[in-house]
Order: structure tokens, then sequence, then C-alpha cells
């Protein structure tokens, strides 16, 4: 009953452009979910992330193990098709790489501009996130999912662009003169 009350008093994220203002902070939705949800919901909720682990690890919710899922095979995907373009190896742990990460990685790739392939990357996962949102608004899932949202809208909204383009181009000469310096994540 209590999941009534939070969900009413979340504004929707739909629609929410790169340069409106957000209709809420992630420290009031975290606020209103520890005033509303149950222990459970509440720690699931508190442990959501856009970097899942490496290894698999079942969580109590199924929207987020294939959150977590798709995640992982779309970072491996990158890793992969990053270490071809460079004609290295690179190890995807004996996954079978979905289409769909395997086409946006090299879609990603492909994209000049840092910053653009960030958001093209950010819009394929809110898209996919989009895929898994619940059809019950006043559900548990529904609850993660807009938690996830936010996250990734949030997450974009950090970039800096001078900042990312002079980290990008550090990295890559590093790369280009075998300094060994470059960052997976």
């Amino acid at each position: 009953m209590a999941e009534y009350y939070l969900i009413s008093q979340l504004p929707s994220l739909d629609g929410v452009g790169e340069n409106t203002p957000l209709p809420i902070t992630e420290e009031r939705f975290t606020e209103l979910c520890e005033r509303f949800l149950g222990k459970k919901t509440l720690a699931a909720m508190q442990n959501l992330t856009l970097v899942p682990p490496k290894d698999y690890e079942g969580t109590s919710s199924s929207l987020i193990d294939v959150w977590n899922e798709n995640e992982r095979d779309l970072r491996l995907a990158l890793g992969k098709v990053r270490a071809d373009k460079l004609k290295k190896t690179f190890d995807t742990q004996g996954r079978l790489l979905p289409v769909g990460c395997v086409k946006a990685a090299s879609t990603a790739t492909e994209i000049e501009n840092p910053m653009d392939a960030e958001k093209y990357l950010n819009s394929y996962r809110l898209d996919f996130l989009e895929s898994l949102r619940p059809t019950d608004t006043f559900s548990d899932d529904y609850i993660l999912y807009y938690g996830l949202k936010l996250k990734l809208i949030l997450r974009i909204r950090k970039f800096d662009t001078e900042a990312g383009e002079k980290a990008y181009r550090n990295i890559y000469d590093s790369i280009l003169r075998g300094d060994g310096l470059e960052a997976i994540q």
C-alpha cells in the first residue's frame, strides 16, 4: 500500500529533455523510498548501479537481473569492438554477445566525437530500459525501473565535454605511444 503513496509522488521522467531541469533529485527520490518502501525493495533500490559486477550476481529483482546482464554484455561488446579495431585480443568471458549489444557497440565506436558516442550509448541504454518498463506502475519493479532511469539521466548530465575530450585524447595518445595507460571500465 505504501508503494502507491510513493509512486503517486514521483514526477514523470518521460520527455525530460537534455537541457530541462529534472523534476526530482536523486536525494529526494532516495528520501521518499526510505519513507515508503519495505526493507527488501529498499535494499534493492539502494544497490541499483549503472555498472554491474563483472561476474554474474543474482538479485532479488528480475528487472535488475535483466538490466545488469544487458549492461554487462554491452560493456563486453564495447571492449571487444574496441580491441578488434586495435587488432588486440579481448576476453568476452565465453559469452555469446547479443546482436543488439554488438551493433550498439559498433555504432558507438564509429562515432568520432566521444561525447556524441556517449549520448548514443545512453540513448541505447534508455531504450533498453524502456523495454523493461513494468506495466504495473504501482509495483516494486516500477520503482526500480524509475531509479535506474533517474541514474541514467543524471549520468549523462554530469559529463563535461571539454574535460572528457582532453581525457579521451590523453588516453588515446598513450595507447598509440604504448604507455600502457589505457583505462578499461
